[in-house]
């Protein structure tokens, strides 16, 4: 199936939240496409779960507002097929606002369900409620809390309250390796790439414990483990 190319015409900022409208109807995409788009939205649209698909294929999407009822692949299992590999967030739309259609939905990993006919502005809302909670959601993964420290592995920065606390470029490497085994014991030789540079890796602990503990000679979050090496102890 050939892929239609609908997109918001108005120029909006790179980095404007980027959805992806899918319904069979094209008056009620078109509706959706310019509220959204003048209410700051980027917006691209598909007609059936296949045009779906392929969109979602070649690009990054914030969010899906997906109708249920479509012919073909309907948008539950649309929903359940993307949930196998994918926490894009979903907005379902549908005529169907029986309990048990809405708990199907659910089930199936949306994360919110409006009914139709619904009010723009009541699409808006939970579009924006969405998008907040996925965004703070992504920022607890992303960051790695240390008492009173907070080191954030995406911008590979340290900070303690609103101060940033510099870090070397071997630093930032050596955080990034801890914040992925969290909670585990990496030995010396886990943490460089050669036994040469193995030898200086206890002065590299030294000088972050300095940058992340309170009390740098009785570690909490950076500790020595007897025999194995060094683990990191997030909050």
């Amino acid at each position: 199936m050939s892929v239609t190319q609908e997109s918001a015409t108005q120029p909006l900022p790179d980095d404007a939240p980027h959805i992806l409208v899918v319904d069979d109807d094209r008056r009620i995409r078109e509706l959706i496409k310019r509220y959204l788009s003048e209410n700051g939205y980027r917006i691209t649209t598909a007609e059936n779960a296949a045009d779906a698909r392929a969109k979602l294929a070649g690009l990054e999407f914030d969010l899906l507002v997906l109708d249920v009822m479509m012919p073909g692949e309907s948008g539950l299992e649309l929903t359940a097929s993307l949930r196998i590999s994918s926490a894009v967030p979903i907005l379902m739309l549908t005529a169907r606002t029986e309990t048990d259609d809405r708990i199907a939905g659910l089930e199936r990993g949306a994360d919110d369900y409006l009914g139709k006919p619904f009010e723009p502005r009541e699409l808006l809302l939970r579009i924006a409620t969405i998008l907040r909670r996925a965004k703070a959601q992504s920022a607890r993964e992303d960051d790695i809390m240390l008492g009173e420290a907070r080191f954030s592995v995406s911008r590979g920065e340290l900070k303690r309250g609103d101060e940033v606390i510099r870090l070397t470029t071997r630093e930032v490497q050596l955080m990034r390796i801890f914040a992925a085994h969290a909670g585990q014991a990496l030995s010396r030789l886990d943490l460089c790439d050669n036994e040469a540079a193995e030898r200086s890796i206890d002065v590299q602990i030294n000088r972050l414990r300095r940058k992340i503990e309170i009390d740098p000679r009785n570690p909490l979050y950076l500790q020595t483990v007897r025999g194995e090496g060094y683990i990191l102890i997030p909050d």
